[in-house]
């Protein structure tokens, strides 16, 4: 085993009351790819900045290895002082380290370097802040949420590269596919102590409920143990008093490890609130159309949501997903084509920019709207304290100002009022940013068992394989131009989906080229005056083709236009589905190969 280049041990650091950080250890060695891992306010964030150098422990050993470089990824980046992200993310470079590492990372993650950093979203933020910590090649990477704002291509071309590097690694992400398949180790940090499991994130959950059973087997045998003790004082034959004092202490001693045992945190409880119910048809988008400028975001598109639906839309960063989900809600008109909204709709939304939120409001004022003391919750009446608590906010947070609050404690604040509300459908835009994993377990089975009609943007895959039924995405995922496509099922059968299309694409366009090797020879006798027998036969016979390809299209879309067939059987809509692309693809070759011949006859004649 090799020694470590970074070991934290038995950190305790407190701001006050309850310690946030009470024995924890971190071990890092070259190779490493450790995730941390640990509920919101668990001290994650604050156990990296220690390991980065940037907080110091009130107590414990924190050592790292003098000629090791480390790289902190930090959640808010600072640019001050700095013109271009192309300056920024040089200025992480170290004497022998190799500038066009800059360079290549801005052109992966969509920036030039001469953006000004004051004018930066945050996913752009995001991106120069990436580019400034993996340019370096540093021994240690410390990446507090590195796929926060980031994009679907975006994130999995950061797992290539994380996967790849040289470089130890410490992360954190509430993204669980990403964690997945980039770490071989989990650190779960845990009521202020640190447990290590030397496999990657995908055996984390199924170890964690294995402890916490043996935690909690321990509790109650050390129960048992006093009850039997206590008998024994009571009623037991009197012995040597020396040894009662005895037995006497080891109980007050199990006693007190009984009653200061602090067990794991609470799980949010929450269902939805109870709405009318919606009309069976909740939204219709006809051939709708949204361009800013010369710029296409939705070219003709058509839709028909249902009660009951879970959609999910996915894309890069600009490609338009929110401005599409503003249109299928209503709140801006398309260009072109008609939206209708269905009948009975309470509509609950979750803005990904958490613009509802006022930072000076208290958690009370927020959830009540300024009435009083109460909200009423299922029609009943409750104590906005009590309702608190099932979001695992404390009673004395009520008066707490939002903006004291974390990233994933204003997220999971959002979603407390958003469930409080009677609603029948639910747009949820990004909705899994900053929430721990636990919470992320309550809204996806909040989301499957909605008994309304849902509609998410998300960069999660984890969350919408297992939420959405059907999965709306451009057409062209690497250069969206406006052509966006409904898939059944969620992001990974959107996926097989997609490489089946492409297969059958690429079958068609191989079995067309095969005919033109052949007649290359003929093509050069034609240039003196006619085409070839087989030219004049396809020229003469693929429109046919094209016209029973096009029948055959048709009569599926007429098939597949039935709303109810998805529900009733999903697998013949998938099959219907993928002949539609096969078809399409056969199409277009022929479409192709017929203009290549038409041309050729018109130049010949002339």
């Amino acid at each position: 085993m090799a020694p470590p280049i970074l070991k934290l041990d038995d950190i305790f650091l407190s701001f006050g009351g309850a310690p946030l950080l009470a024995g924890a250890s971190l071990q890092v060695e070259p190779g490493d790819k450790i995730c941390l891992v640990g509920r919101n306010g668990s001290g994650k964030s604050t156990l990296l900045k220690i390991a980065a150098g940037l907080v110091e422990a009130q107590s414990g050993e924190v050592f790292r290895h003098p000629s090791s470089t480390v790289r902190y990824l930090e959640q808010a980046p600072d640019f001050a002082g700095f013109s271009t992200v192309q300056a920024y993310a040089e200025a992480g470079l170290g004497p022998g380290d190799d500038p066009y590492r800059v360079t290549y990372l801005l052109s992966h993650l969509g920036l030039t370097g001469e953006e000004d950093p004051s004018t930066l979203s945050g996913g752009e933020s995001r991106r120069a802040a990436l580019s400034r910590v993996l340019a370096p090649e540093p021994d240690i990477l410390l990446l507090d949420e590195p796929t926060n704002h980031l994009d679907l291509p975006t994130i999995e071309w950061l797992e290539g590269e994380l996967q790849k590097t040289r470089s130890a690694l410490v992360l954190i992400s509430h993204d669980r596919r990403f964690l997945e398949k980039v770490s071989t180790a989990t650190v779960w940090l845990d009521r202020g102590t640190s447990r290590r499991l030397d496999r990657g994130f995908a055996h984390f959950e199924a170890w964690r409920d294995q402890v916490l059973e043996a935690e909690e087997l321990e509790q109650h045998k050390l129960g048992k143990a006093i009850e039997r003790e206590e008998h024994w004082l009571r009623y037991g034959v009197t012995a040597r008093r020396k040894r009662n004092m005895r037995r006497l202490g080891e109980l007050q001693t199990m006693r007190s490890q009984y009653r200061g045992h602090k067990g794991p945190p609470g799980t949010v409880q929450a269902t939805v609130s109870d709405a009318q119910e919606s009309g069976k048809l909740v939204i219709e988008a006809d051939k709708i159309t949204k361009s800013f400028g010369e710029r296409a975001i939705v070219t003709p598109f058509s839709i028909r949501v249902h009660r009951g639906d879970c959609i999910g839309l996915v894309g890069p960063n600009g490609a338009g997903k929110t401005t599409l989900l503003t249109m299928l809600t209503g709140q801006l008109s398309p260009d072109s084509g008609t939206i209708k909204l269905g009948t009975n709709l309470e509509i609950a939304t979750l803005d990904q920019k958490r613009e509802d939120l006022d930072p000076e409001d208290t958690l009370a004022n927020y959830l009540t709207d300024g009435r009083g003391e109460n909200l009423i919750v299922n029609g009943e009446q409750r104590h906005v304290t009590g309702y608190m608590k099932e979001f695992l906010f404390q009673p004395e947070q009520a008066r707490t100002p939002i903006k004291s609050l974390s990233g994933g404690e204003r997220a999971r604040l959002m979603l407390a009022r958003i469930l409080s509300r009677p609603a029948n459908l639910l747009i949820l835009d990004e909705p899994t940013n900053d929430l721990d994993i636990e919470t992320l377990d309550l809204l996806q089975e909040i989301v499957a068992g909605f008994p309304g009609t849902v509609i998410l943007v998300s960069h999660d895959r984890d969350f919408l394989d297992r939420t959405v039924t059907s999965t709306i995405a451009p057409a062209v995922p690497d250069a969206p131009d406006g052509r966006w496509i409904e898939y059944a099922g969620g992001y990974s059968d959107m996926l097989a989906q997609r490489k089946g299309a492409l297969e059958e694409r690429r079958k068609a366009e191989k079995a067309a080229e095969k005919p033109k090797v052949q007649e290359t020879a003929p093509a050069a006798a034609g240039a003196k005056g006619k085409l070839s027998f087989k030219q004049k036969f396809a020229l003469e016979n693929l429109p046919k083709e094209m016209a029973k390809a096009e029948a055959e299209i048709a009569k599926r879309e007429q098939v597949m236009a039935d709303p109810n067939l998805f529900t009733r059987d999903p697998a013949a809509f998938n099959r219907l589905a993928a002949e539609m692309e096969k078809l399409r693809a056969g199409l277009t070759v022929m479409e192709e190969e017929w203009l290549e011949l038409e041309m050729l006859r018109e130049e010949l004649e002339g």
